[in-house]
């Protein structure tokens, strides 16, 4: 598996699309649009794309452990629009139309949780369809999945995110078994399975 030292990325200069433009208005969030071999087909703005029937966009989920194999949740901060108040993986998103997947992770976990992964590392892609019962939205995506190890506690963006957690392999399950997730959770998590036991070993029992 290949790892990377990753610190706080910065948006590449081509992508201008998701910032504030010159009236000082915000600029609409747009998304990849892929086909389902994850090629590049187009951009649709954020809210649109997860419309239902939802558009297949590119996305990213980041699971972050720390050095005694535990993982780090994060619950989604209630003001979200989409999957509000559940629990779910260290961090999720979407690239900027150009922007790399790798790229996007590490910039995402920072802007959320103030830490910087101390290693990174590709853990392979999956697509799925998830709609969310609570708000009628649709996950299509097609999503670039990431381990890696974290050692600084997090220090969470209180309007992205509500709590924080670290947890062994058997107090997610019952925490999965007791608490709301998001829906793609567990989706995303047994995609990562083969380079999160990799990262943690045997004894970890992921």
């Amino acid at each position: 598996m290949p790892t990377t030292p990753a610190t706080a990325a910065q948006i590449s200069p081509e992508i201008v699309s998701n910032g504030v433009q010159p009236s000082g208005v915000p600029a609409p969030i747009l998304l990849e649009l892929v086909d389902e071999d994850g090629t590049t087909i187009g951009t649709a703005e954020k809210l649109a794309a997860h419309e239902a029937p939802g558009l297949l966009h590119r996305a990213f989920s980041v699971f972050l452990f720390d050095e005694s194999g535990r993982l780090l949740l994060q619950r989604r901060a209630l003001g979200k629009y989409h999957s509000p108040g559940v629990w779910s993986n260290t961090c999720c998103g979407h690239p900027y139309p150009g922007e790399a997947p790798f790229t996007a992770a590490a910039r995402r976990t920072f802007e959320e949780l103030r830490v910087s992964p101390t290693l990174l590392a590709e853990a392979g892609t999956v697509r799925y369809n998830h709609p969310d019962p609570a708000s009628g939205l649709v996950e299509q995506e097609f999503n670039h999945l990431f381990v890696g190890l974290v050692q600084a506690e997090p220090r969470p963006d209180p309007e992205e995110v509500e709590d924080t957690v670290f947890v062994t392999a058997a107090e997610l399950a019952e925490r999965h078994a007791a608490a709301p997730f998001s829906a793609w959770f567990m989706t995303v998590l047994d995609a990562a399975r083969p380079a999160v036991r990799e990262l943690t070993g045997p004894s970890g029992g992921w």
